[in-house]
């Protein structure tokens, strides 16, 4: 070797060493912030480097192996982030700040007491979680330290951290070494370590597989520090220090590390535990010498059973009951803005050493309460922090103070809420406290008691209390606070604390001063003029409208002011498998609430919502400035071009706009539009970094040459990127597109982050229409532009409420989307943080779909294209999209099915089946594979068994006409299988058999959100009983059943008015959690033993966990329902794009189940457009043993998919209540039989094909499904269905299908003691009286006893009074639940959530014990939500009820003392007398039945929702009616305020109002007119 070849080796051997030693460092400088030029940190989730060099993407390839740890667990559809938690907390205190051991006892007890709030997975003996915060015991770790030789400092002196270690020695030291050196960094002193004792027996072998090494660190406050604020911060600083250190060391399934809590106040004891282990797990909370002046408790209650103990709470801070429905958002602005945090608390080096401040993979209660921990650090108190993370409703309230709200506008100008159901417990230590969010979704009840302690919890009677002990019953209320200052000793209430906090600033000047009101800026510098009809024309052709678009939705929004409605479902392709060019946001499908979260009413509780919106800069959050709220305050999002120019041209002298123009190269080369997106982001940077505040993305500068970036992707790659740079705090950013005219594109733009939106080609139709004469109508030009604008605003807060989503603000960059067909690579550059889960496009085909529109209008052809398109996706057209259902199937069905003729069946299954050339539906895509011997036919499972697992789809009475539902029942009745009641009841009459057998009673009989006609009677007549949580035509939303649809027949079978429109409220009021549904399934159960209990929910990201919750729920069925069915009205963004197709949600549903080992415990049931026996076959190789069929039975019936269900006009009779179209109703059920009879033989040619004898031996078996071979089209052919196709592996002792059965414990309730006592009045009639003892764990109470009378004496029940039990004490929830004729239940005491729900004719009576020293009237003795859905019977209470109160009642009579917010909601029927005040928003949507209140203080009228009901003054017959009321009330509970009413009536009747509603009046005037004529 020569010394010259040498010498080379040498250098490229030493460049190789130090090229290897810079990777390296850079990624230990990225790791612990060593000095590096220029290279951007990754430490959220936005995956590439946006730095120009390449460190960042080596320093990526050796994270590499750690996060292919993680992929190989995530290779289904289950992904860790779906999960999601409710439970029970609550907290006990001694106002005076007096310790004791006895308030740790106590505590544990209410802990206990709540045992069915929490939940357990597939062991009885493994919990979700428990815990207990409490005071640092001093005297006890004093004590402790001495036995192992350390000596602690003062009280106060010293900090203890509860640290949960790894098992295994290794990993623990290492975790020891680095805590040890961060203190030694931070000049801390660390004095040792407790190992904490613990008693393992008794606990689940899943939560022992996790169970981590317990101890306590002691840390000594340095001799420089004297303010104890200044070394809890110093602890803050440590904790997260070194947890992140530990997180980029230690290998993550080895890193079990975790501070449950560090501090020199409070400790923690958590740990994935029952309620009951708690107590025995922790042997140190029995010791006597354990002494707290306070406990806060919590059970949880999770949709997994995943072992975790760092998941359970009480946290740091907070325990908290609910769910952050916009954590994603949440977090996305937190992180947006790290790069500027600063406070004058923390050193800059500080600052980085606690960032990031929520760590990836958290529960959104971890990172609430992470945010809370830093806001109270930097200065501002603990319920200052509260009111600025969940604040109350304040943009709209007329009532509320002006420096309140002033306080609220402020903050919203920093910070969006963190929004969703939520009922949080916060200390610090010194304060205690609970508050609820705006809507008050949760229950909060507390009791003061003589000897100045404070119990709260989420049921009352957790602990018992001496009656004559209790000072003070009460609730907490929505948006409001409750705080007890120990070291003040006294409670302070909601007006006084908020007052002290509000008034702390000048909010109200800074808001004058630098606020910027768009109608208060100077005129435009320049503006834009009109488009002339031909550019729009070539715009509207360039931007994809179609003439569906401009009929179908433009013109009605800008006529009606709302958005249009549409039925049937879709059966068109998803965007992804269409050859029509999709508009990009097509490919997103909304999120939307069920069970875990309830969605909100958008029409009756507006109040709640807010559109308001601020353009600008939200400044550094850690610190109060006046200048943080200067920027542009917007009402709602939708800019006007007038009000788009005032904010172009703006210049206060600190603020101004800059647009840039989204365009790309439309030369249709790769990588075109990826330049574009690069140009665009690099401006945006350089206008952030030049001073701008607003960055306006236009789209109006296309020509031949230059197509436009669709707006989602140029918006969403814009805020990514800033928030990549750290920059997206500083800007807001309007976007003025020519492709967004529906609600949908709005909602997708701000969901991704966008603030304000133009839509000027939509403005401009609107105007063009106009001035064509195309709109009849008398409106001008303005006038159909502010219609337009109030229909987006309406559809945006429906949008908005489908998730539980109350702000604008929230929604905002909270990205609730699923994607569906676009790769991963650009959804993680471009929508980064956005589900993905089958891949699809990626940017050049993005790019290819955006020409094929633009060359529409600016193309290259010699004639250009002269009229739009004609679109047909809402409905079939000739030249339009593609219908799988459309002449040709619905002939092929129908002709089958009515000549029973299996071959023509075969040519319709065909047609449908066959989607190689059209794809429709993702299954479309999946192909048979062969991996066992085929079978013959004879050896198939018979049809006859197969037939029972069969069930239509849930079409009410109603939605359709009585002779299409009651064919529908008597077919499935002569098969076996089941027809279901949808939600309008059904009428008893069809209990009955028909001459000839057959019968028509539904198998399934529905509960919806409205319980129509949900009588105990009703409920003991089914062999199912399904909870309809979401609805697959439009989840998250109500039914709507027109007046004209309601005539008297419907009228009586759902108790309400003829002629008067009837609305479903959004959420079950009863359901608001997965513990609340627990509760409404424990309730269902009790009313028919005999039945199943199924829970239809829709299919969308995450329902797998939401499906395992539902298991450990105890339902014994679960639907699961694709998107595209649906028979009712709906608004058409939600048929379209709300929910996604079946098959992602039924494969991870069944999935997850598995994996939990709950799969054995439930029956999985799928429906959605199935409409061949190939359908059935791959729903059940997905995991599904039973099957929905509805669209295909109504079309065997005779409907043609017209779509005109919600306008009464359907031509063959099927939707429609018209007497004169039901004539030509010419179904038959023996052409829905052999639809049933097709399907099954299809069915059993493909099992004896793939060898499978039985259907269960089929459920789950994805391993026989394949991707179709050869797929080329140029959307499709990168779809990954792999996720769908995964087999989770399952060992011999998993079940894959149904069975065992579920335990109900139903063997234990206290109904089993009343039925004996009651014995002799169901045998003989005769009258029964006896008195029980009832404590807050007797739930449902009288509900079998009722089902046993139903069951004997059907829907006449029992005569007044036959039966008649006392009880005394605290009654769990849904005491005296469905309670049917006959029976009394008197109720010494107080009673939880859901008294009298759905109430059927019993008579309940409710008072206080008679020792009690507080006055009935003043305070809470009936939980929310009574008697929701009740019917008839009659409930007289002594004492207040909460918020709820009679929603949707629709005949009981009832008197209370006193109602919370939204009392008699959509009430249809009945009587309520409410003798007290009652909450907000009282009688919003009441539509029948007549309340009277008592309104001394003269302030109700401002307290309703007017919209729906009028305030008369009395007549003599409500006279009459209301004495004889108050004089029964005043007998049957000894209330002084019925006593001093009716001692001076004539006085005291002037103050009653008559709640009447409008419609209902009219519809009685009617009557009473058409009387006199009769006469």
């Amino acid at each position: 070797m020569t010394a010259l070849t040498y010498y080379i080796l040498t250098i490229a051997y030493t460049f190789l060493i130090f090229s290897k030693f810079l990777v390296l460092y850079a990624c230990f400088a990225k790791k612990y912030r060593l000095p590096l030029v220029s290279l951007y940190r990754s430490r959220n989730n936005y995956g590439t480097s946006t730095a120009p060099d390449t460190t960042g993407e080596v320093c990526a390839k050796v994270k590499k192996s750690k996060r292919m740890q993680e992929v190989k667990q995530l290779q289904g559809l289950y992904h860790p982030d779906y999960e999601h938690d409710a439970c029970g907390t609550g907290f006990t205190v001694h106002i005076k700040g007096r310790k004791s051991h006895q308030i740790i006892r106590d505590a544990l007890t209410m802990l206990e007491n709540m045992e069915h709030r929490g939940a357990c997975g597939c062991e009885q003996n493994t919990g979700d979680g428990a815990g207990i915060l409490i005071q640092l015991p001093h005297e006890f770790l004093y004590d402790e330290c001495l036995k192992i030789g350390i000596s602690l400092p003062e009280f106060g002196k010293y900090g203890v951290g509860m640290v949960f270690f790894p098992k295994e020695p290794r990993w623990r030291e290492e975790c020891r070494e680095i805590l040890a050196r961060a203190a030694e960094k931070l000049g801390l002193d660390i004095l040792g370590y407790r190992k904490v004792p613990v008693r393992p027996d008794g606990i689940g072998e899943s939560a022992l597989s996790v169970e981590p090494e317990i101890e306590q660190v002691f840390i000594a406050c340095p001799h420089h520090i004297a303010d104890n604020d200044e070394f809890e911060r110093k602890l803050f600083v440590l904790r997260n220090y070194v947890s992140k250190t530990v997180r980029n060391t230690v290998p993550k399934e080895k890193a079990l590390f975790y501070f449950a809590s560090l501090s020199t106040k409070t400790i923690v004891y958590k740990g994935q535990l029952t309620t009951y282990q708690v107590r025995h797990y922790y042997a140190d909370l029995s010791d006597e010498k354990m002494v707290s002046a306070f406990a806060v408790i919590h059970s949880r209650f999770a949709t997994n059973t995943f072992p975790s103990w760092r998941l359970a709470h009480p946290y740091r801070y907070i325990a908290h009951n609910g769910e952050i429905n916009t954590l994603k958002g949440n977090l996305n602005w937190l992180r947006s803005g790290e790069k500027d945090f600063a406070s004058k608390y923390f050193t800059q080096e500080e600052m980085d050493m606690i960032s990031p401040i929520v760590e990836e993979g958290q529960s959104d209660s971890a990172s609430l309460d992470n945010v809370v921990e830093l806001l109270l650090l930097t200065g501002r108190s603990l319920p200052h922090v509260m009111m600025m993370l969940i604040p109350e409703a304040w943009d709209g309230n007329e009532d509320m103070d002006p420096v309140r709200k002033a306080f609220y506008e402020y903050h919203a100008s920093l910070m969006e809420p963190w929004d969703g159901p939520a009922c949080i417990s916060f200390t610090d230590g010194k304060i205690i406290g609970g508050t609820l969010d705006r809507n008050g979704l949760r229950p909060a009840r507390f009791v003061v008691t003589k000897d100045d302690r404070v119990i709260m919890a989420s049921e009352a009677g957790v602990l018992p209390v001496d009656p004559k002990n209790i000072k003070e019953k009460g609730r907490l209320q929505p948006g409001k606070m409750f705080i007890v200052d120990m070291e003040a000793g006294r409670i302070i209430g909601d007006e006084e604390l908020k007052q002290n906090i509000c008034s702390q600033q000048p909010y109200g000047e800074w808001l004058n001063k630098y606020k910027i009101r768009l109608e208060e800026l100077p005129e435009p510098r320049v503006t834009f003029s009109h488009l002339e009809p031909e550019q729009i024309f070539k715009y509207q052709q360039a931007f994809g409208y179609t003439t569906e678009d401009l009929n179908t939705i433009i013109a009605p929004m800008a006529l009606d002011g709302k958005e249009p409605i549409g039925s049937m479902g879709t059966d068109a392709p998803l965007a992804v498998l269409s050859d029509q060019p999709q508009h990009l946001t097509s490919y997103f499908k909304q999120l939307f609430a069920q069970v875990t979260n309830p969605p909100i009413d958008p029409i009756r509780e507006r109040l709640v919502m807010s559109l308001a919106t601020y353009v600008g800069n939200n400044g550094n959050l850690l610190d109060e400035n006046p200048l943080h709220c200067h920027g542009v305050a917007l009402r709602h999002p939708i800019l006007s071009n007038y009000e788009l120019e005032k904010i172009r041209s703006i210049d206060t002298g600190l603020f101004q706009a800059k647009t840039l123009q989204t365009y790309f190269r439309a030369d249709g080369k790769p990588g075109s539009m990826e330049k574009g997106l690069q140009r665009l982001c690099r401006y945006a940077v350089d206008a952030v970094e030049d001073g701008y505040e607003v960055i306006i993305l236009s789209d109006r500068a296309i020509d031949s040459e230059h197509a436009a970036i669709p707006s989602i992707l140029a918006a969403s790659a814009v805020h990514h990127h800033l928030i990549r740079k750290g920059y997206r705090g500083q800007v807001g950013i309007i976007v003025e597109a020519g492709d967004v005219w529906e609600v949908h594109h709005f909602a997708c733009l701000l969901g991704f982050g966008v603030t304000a939106i133009n839509p000027y080609l939509a403005l401009s139709t609107i105007r063009d229409l106009k001035l064509n004469g195309k709109l009849e109508t008398e409106y001008d030009v303005d006038k159909l532009k502010k219609n337009y604008i109030k229909a987006v605003c309406d559809g945006l807060l429906k949008v908005f409420s489908k998730m539980g989503i109350s702000t604008l603000q929230s929604y905002q960059g909270a990205q609730i989307f699923e994607i569906l067909g676009i790769n991963r690579q650009v959804v993680d550059k471009y929508f980064t943080g956005a589900v993905s889960r089958i891949q699809g496009m990626g940017l050049d085909e993005i790019a290819r779909e955006t020409l094929a529109k633009h060359w529409m209008g600016y193309g290259r052809k010699e004639t250009p294209v002269s009229r739009l398109g004609v679109g047909g996706i809402y409905q079939w057209k000739r030249k339009g999209e593609f219908h799988l259902f459309n002449p040709t199937t619905i002939h092929l069905l129908q002709l089958s099915t009515r000549m029973g003729d299996y071959s023509v069946f075969k040519k319709y299954s065909k047609a449908v089946n066959d989607q190689s050339e059209k794809a429709a539906t993702l299954r479309s895509v999946f192909t048979f594979k062969r991996n066992r011997p085929s079978i013959t036919l004879d050896e198939v499972e018979s049809a006859e068994s197969i037939f029972k697992r069969f069930a239509t789809g849930a079409m009410s009475f109603g939605s359709i006409s009585h002779e299409a539902h009651s064919t529908l029942a008597i077919a499935m009745n002569r098969i076996g299988a089941k027809s279901n009641t949808g939600e309008g009841g059904e009428d008893e009459m069809r209990y009955e058999k028909l001459p000839n057998g057959d019968s028509m009673r539904s198998a399934i009989k529905q509960v919806a959100s409205a319980r129509f006609g949900v009588t105990s009677n009703y409920l003991s007549n089914a062999d199912e009983l399904q909870i309809k949580m979401a609805q697959g035509a439009k989840p998250g939303e109500g039914g709507q059943l027109p007046g004209h649809k309601v005539d008297d027949w419907i009228a009586k079978v759902r108790h309400s008015t003829p002629g008067v429109g009837l609305i479903s409220p959004p959420p079950h009021h009863d359901i608001y959690s997965i513990e609340d549904l627990a509760q409404l399934i424990f309730d269902l159960k009790n009313a028919n033993r005999a039945a199943r209990i199924s829970v239809k929910l829709v299919s969308k990201a995450g329902v797998g966990t939401i499906a395992a919750g539902v298991a450990k729920a105890k339902a014994d069925v679960i639907l699961i329902a694709g998107f595209d069915g649906g028979t009712g009205a709906s608004p058409i963004s939600s048929i379209k794009h709300a929910g996604l197709p079946w098959e992602l949600g039924l494969a991870e549903t069944h999935q997850t189940l598995v994996k939990n080992k709950l799969r054995g415990r439930v029956v999985v049931q799928a429906d959605g457009q199935l409409k061949t026996g190939r359908d059935i076959a791959i729903a059940t190789l997905l995991g599904a043993e039973e099957w929905g069929v509805a669209t295909a039975a109504l079309v065997a019936e005779g409907c043609i998919m017209m779509r005109k269900c919600h306008l009464n006009t359907c031509p063959v009779g099927v939707a429609t209540q018209d007497p004169e179209l039901r004539k030509r109703f010419n179904g038959d059920p023996e052409n829905v039989v052999n639809l049933f009879k097709f399907l099954v033989e299809e069915f059993r040619e493909i099992m004896a094909e793939l060898g499978f004898r039985t259907v269960n031996e089929m459920v789950g078996q994805s391993d026989c499904l394949q991707v179709r071979e050869n797929i080329t089209h140029w959307k499709y052919k990168n779809l990954d269905v792999s996720q769908v196709l995964y087999k989770e592996p399952a060992d011999e002792t998993t079940a894959l299908f149904k069975s065992e059965e579920q335990d109900h414990g139903i063997s234990e309730v206290i109904d089993w003691q009343l039925l004996k006592a009651a014995q002799a009045a169901l045998d003989k009639k005769t009258r029964v009286f006896q008195q029980f003892n009832v404590k807050n764990t007797d739930r449902s109470v009288g509900t079998i006893l009722s089902n046993e009378i139903s069951k004997r004496y059907a829907g006449a029940g029992l005569p007044e009074d036959t039966i008649h039990f006392k009880f005394v004490g605290s009654a769990g929830q849904s005491f005296g639940a469905f309670n049917t004729k006959g029976v009394t239940l008197e109720l010494e005491g107080e009673a939880n959530d859901y008294f009298g729900k759905g109430l059927s004719g019993a008579k309940l009576v409710l008072y206080p014990s008679a020792e009690a020293g507080f006055k009935a009237e003043e305070n809470i003795i009936a939980g929310n939500v009574a008697f929701y859905g009740a019917t008839s019977g009659e409930a007289y209470i002594r004492g207040k009820a909460g918020e709820r109160f009679c929603v949707r009642n629709s005949g009981a009579t009832i008197v209370s003392e006193g109602v919370g917010d939204h009392g008699c909601e959509y009430m249809t029927g009945g009587k309520a007398v409410i003798l007290g005040e009652t909450g907000r928003n009282f009688g919003a949507g009441m539509s029948g039945g007549i309340a009277y209140v008592y309104d001394v203080k003269g302030n109700f009228a401002g307290r309703c929702n007017k919209e729906m009901i009028d305030l008369d003054p009395m007549d003599q017959e409500d006279a009459t009616t209301l004495h004889d009321l108050i004089t029964k009330h005043h007998a049957y509970t000894n209330s002084t305020v019925a006593k001093f009413i009716l001692k001076d009536w004539e006085n005291q009747l002037r103050h009653f109002v008559k709640v009447f509603p409008k419609e209902y009046k009219a519809v009685l005037s009617a009557s009473k007119a058409k009387e006199k004529v009769e006469k």
